[in-house]
């Protein structure tokens, strides 16, 4: 099957979060499958220079843009990346200026995004290629089937949501500069509380719509988790599917991680401790095998639920029961609240704030557990990552996180199918509890029910295999329906 994958990041050739991951993983699993897979993106510098064999494509006659074809590393999708100078040959990341703030003109620069996506879906784009089925990602791809929708050769599209709370929401009186159709202002279609919103093309102009788990799915059909889309998502909600994003476990293994300092399965855990010291050395924190160390990689805002982590830890730090590794970046008044609690606990706390690859890996293997009090969470990957790390995640029972983790409680410790611990409501205080449940089973003497609950999380899968099989099934459901 011919499909298009368009998404605005894709790792390794740009990355800010959890759709990079899926946007070359589930490509590639489908490439595994025998499909004819191939993604789009933008041309951001970072994308070119890491594209393997890329060649230039001249793109349709007098357009301004062109394509440039390559190659995603490590593997044999295509890639086609979409060169529009004037609007991603910029420092920064795909979304930011280098400063942090939001590129003002963010609305444009995936205007025309869609605008090359749409030209290659109905091959206008001089590729002698169209796909069977386009799947387009998040608000970014939005407009791509707002600017199909009357097109003879429009293939069925699918649209997936990675994270409702970014709707990519600009100014209503864009839609003129972006040339979109009067008849398109109104709230059944782009308009949403006088703003354009690029998220409601996706959800209201495609064949289908998934969202990143079973759990999120239904969350999202509410008043208190739809984002003031819960009507839209319900009375859609025949054509709406959850299906769980998978891991890259070449990328996120343990037997073989390059980034390691010794390596290790559920067998044979003696490279774990060897991660812990490693990892201790590297934050510079006191080497203490027996103290618990609990590490978060992740954005630092309040959906990821960092102030009721810096909250729930604060005492226990005080009280020297466990050490803490924090990675990430975000708001600044949660950096900067991060670093205030590392300088009060030098000895139990260290701080990064930017987002590194390795250190994320360092620390899904060197914790022992791992901190995940996201509010909200459509998927998340990280809690997935741990439990095949065989480090125990904490998790608030939401989304992704309610459908891949099993809750040590008296009964699944007794049964040997815990793989973690889970808490409700999103507060420092239940999350306190949970840490404080963490810190006991860690500390029982012998450590016999810690390390079953290690080995019943490493010996989970949750690969691509289940979930591109998943969407092929849901492919080939709207190319058939496109064919009757």
């Amino acid at each position: 099957m011919r499909i298009l994958f368009a998404s605005s990041e894709a790792y390794p050739l740009a990355k800010t979060g959890g759709l990079g991951d899926v946007s070359s993983s589930l490509p590639a699993a489908l490439k595994q499958r025998r499909q004819d897979v191939r993604l789009v993106l933008p041309a951001y510098p970072r994308a070119v220079s890491r594209l393997a064999d890329p060649t230039r494509l001249p793109g349709p006659a007098s357009a301004p843009w062109s394509l440039i074809q390559g190659y995603l590393p490590g593997t044999s999708v295509m890639v086609y990346l979409v060169d529009w100078p004037m609007y991603f040959q910029r420092d920064g990341d795909p979304y930011r200026a280098t400063d942090g703030s939001d590129w003002p003109d963010n609305a444009q620069r995936f205007a025309a995004f869609a605008q090359a996506v749409a030209a290659i879906s109905v091959d206008d784009a001089q590729l002698d290629w169209a796909p069977e089925i386009l799947h387009v990602n998040d608000w970014q791809t939005g407009l791509v089937p707002v600017l199909l929708r009357h097109h003879p050769q429009r293939p069925p599209t699918l649209f997936t949501i990675h994270n409702l709370a970014y709707q990519g929401l600009f100014p209503g009186e864009l839609r003129h500069t972006l040339g979109l159709a009067e008849d398109l202002w109104h709230w059944e279609a782009l308009e949403f509380h006088g703003q354009l919103s690029f998220m409601k093309g996706g959800l209201v102009f495609s064949d289908a719509i998934t969202t990143v788990s079973p759990t999120y799915a239904r969350e999202i059909q509410t008043p208190e988790s739809g984002m003031g889309l819960d009507g839209l998502l319900r009375a859609r909600s025949a054509r709406l599917h959850g299906i769980l994003n998978g891991v890259d476990y070449g990328e996120w293994n343990p037997e073989r991680d390059g980034y390691l300092t010794a390596h290790y399965h559920a067998d044979d855990l003696a490279g774990k401790g060897a991660n812990k010291a490693a990892l201790q050395h590297e934050l510079q924190l006191p080497e203490a095998p027996d103290l618990p160390l609990m590490g978060y990689v992740g954005r630092m805002v309040p959906q990821k639920g960092i102030d009721l982590l810096l909250e729930a830890c604060e005492p226990f730090l005080a009280e020297r029961r466990m050490q803490l590794a924090l990675v990430g970046s975000g708001d600044r008044v949660f950096e900067e609240s991060a670093r205030a609690l590392a300088r009060a606990h030098p000895d139990h706390c260290s701080v990064v704030i930017t987002y590194n690859e390795g250190l994320a890996h360092q620390i899904e293997a060197g914790a022992d557990a791992f901190l995940m009090p996201s509010r909200f969470e459509p998927c998340g990957l990280n809690q997935m990552y741990s439990l095949r790390y065989g480090t125990p995640p904490i998790v608030h029972a939401t989304g992704g996180l309610a459908d891949t983790v099993i809750d040590a409680n008296p009964a699944t410790l007794d049964d040997g199918t815990a793989t973690g611990f889970c808490f409700v409501p999103a507060t420092a205080a239940a999350l306190s509890e949970a840490i404080g449940r963490a810190l006991a089973l860690f500390g029982e003497p012998g450590q016999e029910r810690w390390r079953t609950m290690i080995r019943n999380g490493m010996a989970r899968d949750f690969g691509w295999g289940q979930s591109s099989a998943a969407y092929l099934r849901l492919y080939r459901e709207l190319r058939g329906s496109s064919r009757a």
